[in-house]
């Protein structure tokens, strides 16, 4: 299952669970701001971010 990181990992701002965020493929973390200013292009492994996918409020899974 996805993690739901609650920090930033550039600048350590925190992250709204149902907020826009950014992962790479390894989840590592970012915030609007920050991806904006990577290039989309994570520090840590050279991969792409992309948008995280939000959860239902409920915070419970459906299938």
């Amino acid at each position: 299952m996805l993690e739901m990181k609650g920090h930033c990992q550039h600048c350590e701002n925190e992250l709204l669970a149902q907020g826009e965020v950014y992962i790479c493929s390894y989840e590592c973390t970012f915030c609007v701001d920050c991806c904006t200013a990577l290039g989309a292009v994570c520090p840590n492994c050279g991969g792409e971010l992309v948008r995280r996918p939000r959860r239902p409020d409920s915070g419970g899974a459906t299938r």
